[in-house]
């Protein structure tokens, strides 16, 4: 395997820092997995992308906090048009937005209203080790470091998500002091019963599990004792013996398995052993926060709906609602 690039060798030294040795004789044989360049063709392009983004100043002013994750810092208007010409070579942008060095990416996803829902309802995370499964490129994992959390690592198996992250972090620079890390694997490569982090995120992943049970399971064993989950799924309306699995697609997608009422999730998070279940938020996803953009110029929600009834997708299933659960490890 080459030498681990400086963005690796920082992951493998925050593994150290946050005693995750246990995990730590697996991270080369992971890394190479996932940025296997015979297995994914157009990784080449995207890490050759990242490469060539300008070398910034070092005066910059980093925001995590805010709905945009943003830098700013002063570019020409080449290094302008040269870092906005490499970004846009990592499209789609899906989970966002950010605000680069006056370049604004403006998502498929307003995840900043996703966090709007999610945040007043966190422990503090100050402080805290978190897990972001299936974080996409990061932008979740950026508002966690905003919060002060003193170690986050997104886990998402999507190449593609792993360099938009390397992207935003060239932005970002030293600012989060190195607590923000991407590993691009799944949650099924996470050592069994690691019990290491004191919260776990599971957003827009349960759906495309075809064991949702293991997938509780798995996100369990990653959370110390009284640690605490944040899962966000599709749901349906109905009671605590009401899951709907639909066909081979669901508003167009292929890989959507199970979608419970929030009271029969909450059901089956008891039954995984956690405690203290609540639903948080529940809503049918709109228009507004999920659609196509400049920087993600594929189909979206709208397309996915009935174009006679917007409450149907278009296999005729309820459309999508989404709902927060929070919940402890007991």
């Amino acid at each position: 395997m080459p030498t681990p690039d400086a963005a690796q060798q920082a992951l493998y030294h925050a593994f150290v820092d946050h005693g995750l040795t246990r995990w730590l004789a697996r991270l080369p044989e992971q890394l190479a997995s996932g940025l296997d360049r015979k297995r994914y063709g157009d990784l080449p392009a995207w890490e050759k992308a990242v490469a060539k983004l300008p070398v910034l100043p070092e005066t910059r002013q980093v925001f995590l906090d805010r709905d945009r994750v943003s830098v700013d810092v002063e570019l020409s208007d080449a290094q302008r048009r040269q870092s906005e010409n490499l970004l846009r070579k990592l499209m789609p942008w899906r989970k966002g937005p950010f605000a680069l060095g006056g370049i604004e990416i403006d998502t498929e996803w307003r995840s900043d209203w996703k966090w709007q829902r999610v945040a007043p309802h966190l422990a503090p995370l100050a402080g805290r080790k978190v897990l972001d499964v299936g974080g996409g490129s990061g932008y979740h994992a950026w508002r966690m470091a905003g919060a002060g959390a003193a170690f986050v690592l997104v886990i998402d198996p999507s190449p593609r998500f792993y360099y938009q992250f390397q992207a935003v972090r060239h932005f970002v620079g030293k600012a989060d002091d190195g607590r923000t890390h991407f590993l691009p694997v799944g949650i099924e490569d996470v050592p069994d019963n690691l019990e290491a982090f004191d919260t776990v995120f599971s957003m827009g992943v349960l759906y495309h599990r075809p064991s949702p049970l293991d997938h509780l399971l798995q996100l369990r064993g990653a959370l110390r004792p009284g640690g605490e989950l944040v899962l966000e799924t599709l749901v349906v309306e109905g009671d605590s013996a009401t899951v709907f699995m639909p066909g081979e697609r669901y508003a167009a997608m292929p890989n959507v398995y199970f979608l419970p009422s929030s009271a029969a999730l909450a059901q089956w998070l008891e039954r995984c052993g956690f405690s203290n279940v609540r639903v948080v938020d529940e809503a049918a996803t709109s228009l507004d926060e999920q659609r196509s953009t400049d920087w993600m110029t594929f189909q979206s929600l709208a397309d996915f709906l009935h174009p006679a009834d917007r409450t149907r997708t278009l296999e005729g299933y309820p459309a999508p609602r989404r709902a927060v659960v929070i919940a402890e490890r007991s």
